[in-house]
């Protein structure tokens, strides 16, 4: 903690308290229980609090004394935070009914203050802080963690959600490209952050950023170096089938001049405080323009993605068709020594292909595609173009999907009317041959 306190500072009672807290003489020998309803007080009063900088100081020690919690003292925190800063009923009721009498901007201002939770406003003066926007990214990655067994804290979960999305809209973000001359601070968060296919050490990470690829990330100025999320590129003579090539370090590199086809092999979410805060449509669609700005030649732009979801849908839906061979290869199936490279008889290879053309076009999760790399692709404009078979032998491509992969293509002249269809309808715009795929093998409850 910084000694230097300001008059204005040194005056406020909040502050006092806080570094009364934070020296051990309010904190010390608690239970998580007694730290957090502390805390919350704490929370209170900084809400009272009138001067910016004395409010700013007393942000900063309230969510340096959040980050002493453990993991107890934070799950009580949560459940004294779920029931606090709640709009009155009766003025919220007040508001509504003056709005109904005499619907006005006047009347609907004062609904909106009505009902809005003081929540909110308390994380707007808690990002005052110095580190303030990156402290409440990690509160809300610790809150998310529980929301599975704590469905009540959805509401607070709502309140970052809602501040988020204003906070890191696109026209806050910067697109930067990532290479070898990008900060070393970086180009470990990418080693760490990878998601999709691992990055194994400094090799690998250097040929995914050789000429013949690319890796762009968003960036907010409040979080320099930290990427919210990165997508990497393969440029390529054709349009890629399976994954491997992509990823061998000791591949050829590929003049960028030569290439026709960019292949998205990987887009990564980097801040789980960050779910559900929207960046890979905006993404793509900038990345495309900076390689068609850049790389005129290149007309194709498509992904090779995972079908992360198919074996999952496969074992929970009741569905299979009459089908020997497969039902006798589905019960010896063991993820941990199955090798399908040739293993697998061409009936069951062209049965689980068919079986996965109808998953990703006909499967649905309510009124959505069940998978959920499909549904990202659909919602931007893409077209579901083919399905490759052992396109990732890895383990968690077999235990996924059977090592399916699947190319969605962006063609730029029809991203508009591809997004409203599917906006609209939730329909799958596939081509013609995954279509026909999906009619040959239609899966019978059992």
């Amino acid at each position: 903690m910084d000694d230097a306190v300001t008059t204005a500072e040194a005056g406020s009672p909040l502050l006092q308290r806080i570094l009364s807290l934070r020296s051990g003489r309010l904190w010390r020998g608690r239970d998580a229980q007694a730290k957090a309803k502390e805390l919350l007080r704490l929370c209170e009063a900084l809400l009272s609090e009138r001067g910016e900088v004395s409010g700013a100081r007393a942000a900063g020690e309230l969510i340096a004394a959040y980050r002493e919690l453990d993991a107890a003292g934070r799950d009580a925190f949560f459940d004294l935070l779920t029931e606090a800063f709640l709009p009155d009923p009766a003025e919220a009721a007040k508001a509504a009914d003056a709005y109904r009498a005499t619907p006005s901007p006047q009347t609907l201002l004062r609904l909106q203050a009505a009902t809005e939770s003081l929540r909110q406003e308390l994380f707007r003066r808690l990002n005052l802080a110095a580190g303030g926007t990156g402290a409440l990214i990690d509160m809300r990655r610790h809150l998310v963690a529980t929301l599975r067994d704590h469905p009540e804290r959805a509401a607070l979960d709502a309140d970052f959600v809602h501040l988020f999305r204003s906070w890191f809209n696109g026209g806050f973000l910067t697109l930067q490209r990532i290479d070898w001359r990008t900060s070393a601070v970086v180009l470990e968060r990418l080693i760490q952050y990878e998601a999709v296919h691992q990055i194994q050490g400094w090799d690998d990470l250097h040929r995914r950023l050789e000429a013949d690829r690319r890796c762009y990330a968003f960036f907010h100025p409040a979080l320099p170096d930290e990427p919210l999320i990165f997508i990497e590129v393969a440029l390529t003579e054709r349009m890629s089938h399976a994954v491997r090539p992509l990823l061998d370090p000791r591949a050829p590199v590929l003049d960028a001049a030569r290439a026709r086809y960019a292949m998205f092999y990987s887009i990564t979410h980097c801040q789980e405080g960050l779910r559900g805060v929207s960046f890979g449509s905006l993404l793509i669609k900038q990345v495309v323009e900076d390689l068609q700005r850049h790389l005129p030649k290149i007309k194709t732009f498509a992904t090779l993605s995972p079908i992360p979801d198919f074996r999952r849908w496969l074992g929970t839906s009741g569905v299979l068709p009459a089908h020997a061979a497969l039902d006798e290869f589905l019960k010896k199936f063991d993820t941990r020594a199955v090798v399908l490279a040739d293993a697998v008889p061409a009936e069951v290879r062209q049965a689980l292909v068919s079986l996965c053309a109808h998953y990703l076009v006909h499967a649905r999760h309510g009124q959505v595609p069940y998978d959920s790399v499909a549904r990202f692709h659909l919602a931007n404009g893409a077209r579901l173009e083919r399905i490759n078979w052992l396109a990732d032998p890895s383990a968690i491509g077999i235990r996924r999907s059977f090592g399916l992969m699947a190319n969605y293509l962006y063609r730029l002249e029809d991203l508009e009317r591809n997004h409203e269809t599917y906006a609209r309808d939730r329909r799958v715009i596939a081509a013609r041959a995954i279509e026909a795929l999906a009619k040959q093998r239609r899966p019978t409850r059992r």
